[in-house]
């Protein structure tokens, strides 16, 4: 198990969302301009095996049926090598976007470009954009990791009603923990990032 601290490697708050083109679990391509007309983009980046995932998957449906009607969109991203985790194939995610009831968008990225391109180090782990695209938010989504009922600091939701609102975010970045991504050439581990 390790931890891992370095956010320089991630986008810093104020800087703009890297572009993408993914396919997603509903048969769809999706790219930044799909979800244009959002006020609110909540790209996460996740996976099926990690157990800190799991935790946070009924919250996360949660989070996009009470903010998506008011225009902000979930979007989560699986970056992980499956020869390592074969459970987090594209054919695996389509299985449990399904089991699950996901109402928000599941996307792949085998090359692991655009989780590269964020800086993103583990799963599940946040960033909130606002309407012009630049990030407004970056970390967890609540104090409760694997226990909902324990989060005392709602820190995703906090941070969509501020962006929604038009304000800035009172805590822009927060200690994201959860298993590492599943780099092509990385051991496994437990990250936090900051």
């Amino acid at each position: 198990m390790a931890t891992y601290s370095d956010a320089t490697k991630s986008i810093q708050v104020g800087g703009a969302a890297p572009d993408f083109s993914l396919p997603g679990t509903d048969g769809k391509t999706y790219s930044l301009a799909s979800f244009k007309d959002k006020k609110a983009l909540v790209v996460c980046f996740s996976c099926n095996h990690c157990p800190y995932v799991q935790a946070a998957e009924d919250r996360m449906v949660a989070f996009q049926r009470d903010f998506g009607p008011r225009g902000a969109q979930l979007v989560c991203i699986n970056p992980n090598d499956e020869t390592v985790y074969p459970e987090d194939s594209f054919e695996d995610m389509k299985k449990r976007a399904k089991a699950k009831g996901f109402n928000f968008v599941y996307l792949r990225d085998e090359s692991q470009a655009v989780a590269r391109a964020y800086g993103a180090q583990c799963t599940p782990e946040f960033f909130v954009f606002g309407p012009d695209r630049t990030l407004a938010y970056h970390g967890r989504i609540d104090d409760g990791y694997k226990e909902a009922g324990k989060a005392k600091k709602h820190d995703l939701r906090d941070a969509a009603e501020a962006v929604l609102a038009g304000g800035k975010v009172a805590e822009p970045v927060t200690m994201a923990m959860g298993c590492s991504i599943k780099w092509l050439s990385q051991p496994a581990g437990l990250h936090q990032v900051r």
